[in-house]
């Protein structure tokens, strides 16, 4: 059973930025990939980035390429999202999640359905 816990998360001004942490525990955090996901009110829950058990792939949705950067401390159990230039549309209910499937990061389809746990989640917050 792997436990996520997500801190971070805030109010702050567009243009601003934050850090998220995701913590694990349970299982082994270095064969796992790890995904940030986030929900507006009424909208679908979106995916944001996630990085491979490495740590040396990445992929990003295009609305944070250039503003977001996913990283992750496999000696920490934890992956991080720097998020700069911050801007109004970004507020959400942040996620992390984590696949633990063996199959291939390069055919990862980063979808929702690829994750097995999930944490509580973060709010950030926004204001223009």
């Amino acid at each position: 059973q792997v436990q996520l816990v997500e801190s971070g998360g805030g109010l702050v001004q567009a243009g601003n930025s934050l850090r998220l942490s995701c913590v694990a525990s349970g299982g082994t955090f270095s064969r796992y990939v790890v995904g940030w996901f986030r929900q507006a009110p009424g909208k679908e829950r979106e995916f944001v980035a996630d990085i491979s058990r490495s740590g040396v792939g990445t992929y990003y949705t295009d609305s944070v390429k250039g503003r977001f950067t996913i990283s992750r401390d496999n000696a920490k159990n934890t992956v991080y999202l720097q998020m700069n230039s911050l801007k109004p549309e970004d507020t959400a209910v942040y996620y992390c999640a984590a696949d633990t499937g063996v199959g291939s990061y390069s055919r990862h389809n980063h979808s929702p359905e690829e994750y097995d746990y999930w944490g509580q989640g973060t709010q950030v917050t926004v204001s223009s």
